[in-house]
């Protein structure tokens, strides 16, 4: 997995959620509402690809401090993270002590065997990644995903001028390259990956069933300020 030099995150250990609250401040919501979002999209989406979460196994790829895997509790089999950040990994150990973690060695390779979990996925990852980079990890998170598997991919939508905004003020955010909808589902498919899905999340900043059910149904439309694309590993 190629990443920026891991002490671009290391001085964030303990301080990460702060610097993202920072960064989307005028948004009205926290950190927390967008970790919640994306966490009630990749249940859903196993759910319905894969069955039952609480079955399954999953590995968070590039889980910084384990903010996101902090909500899985309880709620998958079970969970392995993985970092090039060491510090990051210390916090994600402390906050998570039901889970599983581990650095990435220098090689970049996902220190973990083949075709070992259910359902892998990286949460505003990629944009991190060097380009021509960014297919050897979607490579390897396909190489971890057992056949049959799910691989799960969640980014900020470059269209979102706010999207925008808000990395442009994030701390950690300064060599970001965001990639499109439509680049991210090309990298899965390049990766040897099948049924490749994809949709736009987040178009409000207020929790409601109701609202949820109708950014389920705007989910082509690119104004969300994330999205999610998905595949399987034949």
């Amino acid at each position: 997995m190629s990443s920026p030099p891991a002490s671009e995150f290391d001085e964030y250990g303990e301080t990460y959620a702060d610097a993202v609250e920072r960064a989307i401040a005028f948004s009205g919501a926290d950190h927390g509402f967008f970790t919640r979002a994306k966490v009630r999209e990749l249940l859903a989406l196993t759910a319905g690809r894969l069955g039952d979460p609480s079955r399954l196994s999953f590995l968070d790829v590039g889980c910084g401090p384990g903010e996101t895997d902090r909500l899985l509790e309880g709620r998958v089999r079970g969970l392995t993270g993985v970092d090039v950040s060491g510090p990051m990994i210390e916090a994600a150990r402390e906050r998570n002590p039901w889970a599983e973690y581990t650095e990435v060695a220098d090689d970049g390779r996902i220190p973990l065997p083949s075709d070992c979990v259910d359902v892998s996925f990286a949460i505003c990852v990629l944009h991190h990644v060097a380009p021509p980079q960014r297919g050897r990890l979607i490579g390897e998170m396909a190489r971890v995903t057992r056949p049959g598997g799910l691989v799960a991919i969640f980014e900020h939508n470059p269209w979102n001028p706010l999207t925008r905004k808000a990395v442009a003020g994030c701390e950690f955010d300064r060599d970001a390259i965001l990639l499109r909808r439509t680049e991210s589902a090309r990298l899965l498919r390049d990766a040897g990956l099948t049924g490749v899905e994809g949709s736009y999340i987040l178009y409000f900043t207020r929790e409601s069933e109701r609202l949820q059910r109708i950014e389920r149904l705007l989910g082509r439309l690119p104004l969300g300020a994330q999205y999610v694309v998905s595949a399987r590993r034949g």
